[in-house]
């Protein structure tokens, strides 16, 4: 279980490193990739997060909207990177080696989501109560 959690620590460094490198220019690029990187999750391991994955783009896209702001930057940047790292084919470890060319975009998609558990729920409420699907 130690290497588990050592492991997720590495890799919520690497995002919080990362998002502190984005810019909103990255932003735009996440919404103009967006189908290309939904699609990513539609593969092997990545598929558990399949719909956090539509939250966290969708959140994205109402952010670059300036539907909701309602978001630290911090947060946004971290889910900005964590997404351009599952759409980038050039990372630790290359996703066309089958199961575990996938494994480090999960490690990083879960580090993320830990990240901001707290600012997805706050979404996922505004979303319901303004009536967004």
């Amino acid at each position: 279980m130690a290497g588990k959690n050592n492991a997720k620590g590495k890799d919520i460094e690497l995002i919080q490193s990362g998002a502190g490198k984005i810019t909103e220019k990255d932003i735009g690029k996440v919404v103009e990739n967006a189908d290309e990187i939904g699609k990513k999750f539609n593969r092997g391991i990545l598929r558990r997060f399949i719909e956090n994955a539509k939250l966290l783009l969708s959140m994205v896209k109402d952010y670059w909207s300036k539907r909701y702001r309602e978001i630290p930057w911090w947060a946004i940047s971290a889910i900005v990177f964590a997404l351009l790292y599952v759409f980038s084919p050039i990372d630790a470890i290359p996703d066309f080696i089958p199961f575990v060319g996938l494994l480090d975009d999960a490690g990083v998609i879960s580090a993320c989501l830990a990240l901001v558990e707290k600012q997805l729920e706050e979404y996922k409420e505004w979303k319901n109560t303004k009536g967004v699907a």
